[in-house]
């Protein structure tokens, strides 16, 4: 980690799940931590964590949806360390539906957060890194982001849209000196589960049950990430089957298609049983 020789890291969305376990892996490492997040008080309980590692750490509320409130983290930076190495942008929140049942306000707040948190983030913290001379973006974005399951339509937009503008930037930032990695990781335990938004009920319990299903932890992709970062990696992709998946993808589009037409043709059968059920009761 020679390119970041304070080495000080903001992380939103820090105040839990990968974000956590980002804070405590830098801060073990012995960063300095700034976690952002609008969970006061568990952004309260992960700084006690943090300063029981004996590291310089400080708790910010913010709201990614407000622009105002990442400039205020930026402004805390600076005043407080004069500046930071690695900004993260983990904020972010899940949507399920199909596309003729979601609702479109749940698109315009999944792209406020999950999308143009990310752009808000991007925006501020490549200014204060040109001013620097160096700093590095870590876009925290998912699988959904390369693979697009089904029913999913709002949550793999965004996520795309994250892995297209850390492409961009990779490129466009590349001459001032700062880095850029994204992070594309597949189902693993946190707590996204809790503001899922979806027209389906019982939606919460499925998605915790994927969540749930992985072997990989956040303390694990955060160990991934910090190597990765250090090896100045672009492609963050933890789960092994996931990146066969995208490989599938790229390489076998057909065989990729039909598997994704087999997935909708069960979901949309399972779908009409429910449907069914409740009508002859």
């Amino acid at each position: 980690m020679k390119r970041f020789p304070n080495q000080r890291i903001a992380i939103t969305g820090g105040a839990s799940g990968l974000g956590k376990a980002l804070a405590l892996r830098f801060a073990r490492a012995g960063w300095k931590v700034a976690i952002a997040d609008i969970h006061d008080q568990r952004g309260e309980e992960t700084l006690a964590e943090l300063q029981n590692l004996g590291v310089e750490a400080f708790y910010q509320h913010c709201d990614v949806t407000q622009v105002g409130h990442l400039q205020k983290l930026k402004d805390c930076l600076i005043h407080k360390w004069g500046g930071v190495d690695i900004m993260v942008n983990n904020a972010g929140v899940a949507t399920h539906g199909p596309i003729d049942t979601a609702s479109l306000d749940d698109w315009d707040w999944v792209i406020d957060i999950n999308l143009m948190g990310v752009v808000r983030g991007c925006k501020l913290f490549s200014q204060l890194f040109k001013e620097q001379g160096y700093g590095h973006l870590i876009n925290v974005a998912s699988i959904a982001g390369l693979v697009y399951s089904p029913e999913m339509s709002s949550y793999n937009a965004t996520k795309a849209g994250v892995v297209a503008l850390s492409e961009t930037l990779r490129a466009e930032l590349a001459p001032s000196n700062i880095g850029v990695s994204v992070v594309c990781p597949g189902f693993f335990q946190t707590n996204l589960a809790e503001t899922a938004r979806s027209p389906d009920a019982g939606v919460q319990q499925m998605i915790n049950k994927l969540l749930g299903s992985s072997k990989i932890t956040a303390d694990d992709i955060a160990h991934m990430i910090y190597q990765s970062v250090e090896q100045k990696k672009f492609w963050i992709l933890p789960h092994a089957n996931y990146k066969y998946l995208w490989y599938l993808k790229r390489y076998l589009p057909t065989l990729y298609h039909q598997g994704m037409v087999s997935m909708a043709t069960k979901m949309l059968n399972k779908r009409k049983r429910a449907t069914d059920a409740l009508t002859t009761e």
